[in-house]
């Protein structure tokens, strides 16, 4: 068979596309080179099998383990589908993993669940002790010349205490006779030689045998006290000494989701996720999410559970185009002034020599923070301060952040490396007390170490005060007990987390309908020359149409003008006015789209998306009507990995180009991509451009084409993808310079740009839809 025929092996339909084959064929290879591949695909062309079938038959042929991971729970929903179509046609072993959070029985915290966990294992070896010693207490009371002293419950040890009393009678019964045998032996001319050794091979076991029952003795009383305080589990006591093959037979014979594994265990008195982690060596496929790759220490635990070395794995990642914001994510670190209160009030009570120095570093850490966002007020600002973080800029072009060089005017001691290792080391000595005490029962939560979590915080903030790749930053909120602080590590290059990791992989499928354009993706996440492949859109060109509408730039500066405002509400309308069904339409922001739902006049029933509220249920109630808009932002959660397909949704609107805010952390942002790709982009990098493009426009555009993309969602699906803004047109790219966003889109989605003026757009739309007799009865009269 042919690399390109056993790319097909985990195919489960009749034939794939013609360019999933080839797509299929060529991922292939690339694994047989060892080598990462960027792969964007439109809606529809199956780029989730593409990808996940060649990585499979690869897989079982090279015994390697394929993971795909995304952030989108829709998305997991669909690849839970497709391995179980996969499995249907030839076996895998398949788990679905979730967070512990949810799907913990009992609902404790990863530090309490280590520590139960622990405590459990020690006494299910208590048990087995237990049991070893009942069996060969048995066989001493046998060579004793003893009965059938009683057998034990070998699960929890109960008895011993019962038959200890019998056992110590039973011993000096034994004892007597073994004396008596002796004197008998004595006494006679030899005749019973062999009694009188059998006598004292007897005492002997006797002597032993009562050993033992101490020792069991012992083994009780650990165990009762094990259980009376109740730090062990239930459920991981069941996972180790009960039958968990029915459990596995079942798991593995279909791909189950995480709700089923949890409902199954439960009822059954298990633990599901330590089930999970306890059977996932040796499976081919596994489904979760990006933070047990992104996270580093996740990442660790995860490939020991696999059983796997990295080199062993092969990861997909889904919506690629996020693994970016997601990797800076994990890499960013903060401590909050609460932490920092809590860590002096520990070592206030401990009575360690390193106590002081370690108070003094950290005092002085705390100091410099609270004098810097103090600083910062002007008048009124402490008043305005709310519930959300707010950023206080510390950074500075030249030099030092501010928050560094406060914290080294406010430390007085001797040495504060030699106070921060003081303080780690007091940190983690009393983090393992932390631990044994909740083992031991004498608390009933694991108790957290302050302490150590912010020593461990300044020492790392110290290391990358001069690393470019780290934007130092203060962060100011109102809490219960008035204003407070904490600073942040915020990690500008999310290569500094994904290049380690795909460098350890075997290879890495990276699949997105946005990932262009690949090269600047390559630079972004750290790849070195991967394959690249394009696949755009499969559905008939017929059926769908792009407008980019002719309306002024709707630049921040110009939003508030009325002129504007009408012209926008005017395009909103008649696009809505002219869909057959139902319109979903993006703003740069939640104010914005909230602006124009309170302009919308028209017969439609508008509904608002707001921030805070369940997405999902008005996704729902949206899609249930059959002639609604649905105002949003373009940075809510309804702009991707959700789907409106057919009735749900007929066209989309974007209005405007929704770029991020532009603050002093994306300023940031840009400088560190800026010093890291400027000069590897000639002329793109020369005044700074290398910055904006990889940092705000080219992440702006992916976000607009995502959301064009919740529409027209199948080969039999039809609707129209509306552009509101000048910047997205052709005709105007000239004048517009580099204000256009037009460069950005791939090359055939802008042959489909049509550009169109505001009061034309209606007659587009009626001719559109009416060739497809979308309209119930009369289309609409231009009016």
């Amino acid at each position: 068979m042919s690399q390109r025929d056993g790319s097909r092996r985990f195919f489960p339909y009749e034939e794939p596309y013609d360019h999933q084959a080839e797509a299929m064929g060529r991922i292939r290879e690339a694994l047989v080179e060892e080598r990462d591949v960027l792969f964007e695909g439109a809606c529809g062309t199956g780029k989730t099998l593409a990808s996940l079938a060649p990585a499979l038959e690869y897989g079982r042929a090279a015994g390697k383990t394929v993971v795909i991971t995304t952030n989108v729970h829709q998305q997991t929903r669909q690849f839970i589908e497709e391995a179980r179509a996969i499995n249907r046609t030839d076996p895998i072993r398949a788990v679905v993993f979730r967070g512990k959070a949810s799907m913990c029985h009992i609902d404790v915290g990863y530090e309490e669940c280590q520590a139960l966990r622990d405590t459990t294992r020690e006494l299910v070896d208590m048990q087995g002790d237990v049991a070893e010693l009942e069996e060969l207490e048995q066989e001493l009371l046998e060579a004793s010349g003893g009965g059938d002293g009683g057998a034990t419950d070998a699960n929890d040890g109960t008895g011993v205490v019962e038959e200890a009393d019998a056992a110590n009678a039973a011993e000096a019964v034994d004892t007597a006779n073994a004396a008596e045998a002796v004197d008998t032996a004595n006494a006679t001319d030899g005749a019973n030689a062999v009694d009188v050794a059998n006598a004292a091979e007897a005492a002997e076991a006797a002597e032993a045998r009562g050993a033992i029952v101490d020792e069991l003795e012992e083994l009780q009383t650990g165990i009762e006290a094990l259980r009376e305080e109740r730090n062990v589990c239930d459920r991981y006591h069941e996972n180790l000494t009960g039958d968990t093959d029915d459990f596995y037979a079942w798991l593995y014979d279909d791909v189950r989701t995480p709700d089923e594994i949890y409902e199954r265990a439960h009822e059954a008195g298990l633990c599901g996720y330590e089930l999970l982690k306890d059977g996932m060596e040796g499976v081919d496929l596994v489904v979760c999410n990006y933070h047990h790759l992104l996270d580093p220490m996740i990442r660790e635990q995860f490939f020991r559970w696999l059983g796997r070395e990295p080199e062993d794995v092969v990861v997909v990642f889904d919506e690629a185009h996020n693994v970016a914001d997601a990797a800076r994510d994990h890499a960013t670190r903060t401590l909050a002034e609460r932490t920092l209160d809590g860590a002096l009030d520990e070592l206030a009570e401990s009575g360690d020599a390193r106590a002081e120095p370690a108070a003094n570093v950290l005092r002085a850490f705390r100091t410099a923070l609270v004098d810097i966002y103090e600083d910062s007020f002007g008048f009124g600002d402490r008043e305005a301060v709310d519930e959300d973080w707010e950023d206080v800029p510390i950074d500075n072009e030249e030099g030092r952040d501010d928050l560094t060089v406060a914290f080294l005017e406010a430390y007085t001691g001797q040495g504060f490396r030699a106070d921060l290792e003081a303080a780690v080391a007091l940190g983690e000595e009393l983090d393992r007390r932390y631990e044994r005490a909740y083992k031991d029962g004498e608390t009933t939560t694991r108790r957290e170490c302050p302490t150590l979590a912010a020593a461990a915080f300044v020492d790392e903030w110290m290391e990358s005060s001069v690393d470019p790749g780290q934007y130092p930053v203060v962060g100011v909120r109102r809490s219960e007990t008035g204003v407070v602080g904490r600073a942040e590590l915020y990690t500008c290059l999310p290569r500094q987390v994904t290049e380690p990791l795909f460098e350890e992989l075997h290879a890495t499928i990276l699949m997105s309908a946005t990932l262009r354009p690949f090269d600047v993706a390559a630079d972004v996440l750290g790849l070195d020359d991967p394959l690249t492949l394009a696949y755009g859109e499969q559905f008939p060109e017929d059926r769908r149409r792009t407008y980019a509408v002719e309306t002024p730039a709707l630049f921040a500066s110009r939003r508030d003008e009325t002129g504007i405002q009408e012209t926008v509400g005017g395009v909103v309308a008649d696009v809505v006015r002219f869909t057959p069904g139902n319109t979903l339409a993006f703003f740069p922001s939640y104010a914005e789209a909230e602006r124009y739902y309170h302009r919308f006049s028209g017969d439609a029933t508008p509904y608002l998306d707001e921030p805070g509220t369940r997405a999902e249920e008005l996704r729902r109630t949206f899609v249930a009507d059959d002639d609604a808009v649905l105002f949003t932002s373009l940075w809510g959660t309804l702009g991707e990995g959700v789907s409106f397909d057919d009735d749900a949704a007929r066209s989309v609107v974007v209005v405007g180009v929704p770029y991020p805010h532009l603050d002093d952390r994306m300023d940031a942002v840009q400088s560190a991509y800026e010093e890291a790709f400027g000069d590897e982009r000639g002329g793109d990098g020369g005044d700074g451009d290398a910055g904006w493009r990889y940092a705000v426009e080219i992440p702006t555009v992916r976000k607009t084409r995502q959301a064009l993309g919740r529409v027209v969602r199948s080969p039999e699906d039809f609707g129209v993808r509306v552009l509101v803004d000048e910047r997205y047109t052709a005709s105007n790219r000239t004048e517009l310079g580099d204000y256009s966003v037009y460069p950005e889109f791939p090359p055939e989605e802008r042959r489909e740009h049509i550009d169109v003026a505001p009061e034309k757009l209606k007659f587009a739309l009626l001719n559109f839809y009416g060739d497809l007799d979308a309209y119930d009865g009369e289309p609409p009269r231009p009016g």
